[in-house]
């Protein structure tokens, strides 16, 4: 019993020690990220770094803002980012019940072939997305912004699996009774499987925020530029000033990092929850 509990002791300790490790290696990209928004021009260059900075001034954040109209971008991102996780909320939800709950042919082929979507990588499809929103000239516009991101197998994927968990008893019964798909959808399926909600809509939300590749392909125009991009666009008119870049990153990074930190067991569980039937 002693080497047993010997053994286990030293398991857990390698456990969190490794645990330990892999949490600063991620953690120190943005502690080197906000420490440098505060750093001097000189301070940031110096080697061996300097690693706390030896003032915690806000002139960073000051200049920044006022070299690029990050009000504007702003505005884009939360716009884009609304539009899209609604549209994107509302398709999930009706295309999770059709593959879930209702009987058509090819159901389970159709969406066999959906999920093998997920394998094909984003940048494949961007040219096809960009012939698509110049053919209904809605290039450099905030559609443009928000029409290739109303839908998403994964997150469909998510929520049929809570869907699936739920006993179709409880959907034949209301049928029984006289209610309709579009009813028994918003009025009983939709509020239980509000955790898988709530993490789609997360998961959503953090990815339109962070967005880059598609909004530097989509809009031209200064004032439709959402935050990453104008972070790039900010860089290159700027001068590539590293302190006001860390500067800019953090203003862009940190409503993000606090939607996680506040909404991350919802997150996790309704990732779990989707994943599980049963």
């Amino acid at each position: 019993m002693k080497n047993i509990f010997k053994h286990l002791t030293i398991g857990r300790v390698l456990t969190y020690f490794f645990l330990i490790i892999g949490a600063l290696i991620m953690v120190f990209p943005f502690y080197w990220m906000i420490t440098g928004a505060f750093k001097t021009s000189l301070e940031i260059q110096m080697f061996p770094p300097q690693w706390i900075p030896s003032s915690f001034s806000f002139d960073n954040f000051k200049e920044a803002l006022e070299k690029a109209p990050f009000a504007t971008y702003f505005i884009n991102s939360v716009i884009a980012m609304v539009s899209s996780v609604t549209l994107c909320t509302i398709t999930t939800i009706l295309g999770a019940f059709a593959f879930s709950k209702l009987n058509f042919p090819g159901r389970h082929i159709i969406f066999g072939l959906l999920l093998g979507l997920m394998m094909v990588p984003f940048e494949m499809i961007v040219i096809t997305n960009y012939r698509t929103i110049i053919d209904w000239g809605i290039y450099n516009t905030l559609l443009a912004l928000i029409i290739p991101f109303t839908s998403s197998i994964f997150y469909m994927y998510i929520l049929k699996g809570f869907f699936d968990s739920i006993p179709d008893s409880l959907y034949q019964a209301a049928r029984v009774d006289g209610c309709s798909n579009w009813k028994y959808l918003w009025r009983v399926m939709v509020p239980i499987a509000k955790p898988s909600l709530v993490t789609i809509i997360l998961l959503n939300a953090i990815a339109s925020w962070n967005s880059f590749l598609w909004p530097m392909l989509a809009v031209v125009d200064r004032e439709l530029r959402t935050l990453p991009f104008g972070l790039y666009a900010f860089v290159s008119e700027g001068g590539a000033k590293t302190e006001l870049m860390m500067a800019a990153s953090t203003i862009i990074v940190i409503p993000m990092i606090i939607l996680f930190i506040f909404a991350r067991k919802q997150i996790v569980n309704g990732v779990a929850r989707g994943g599980i039937k049963g």
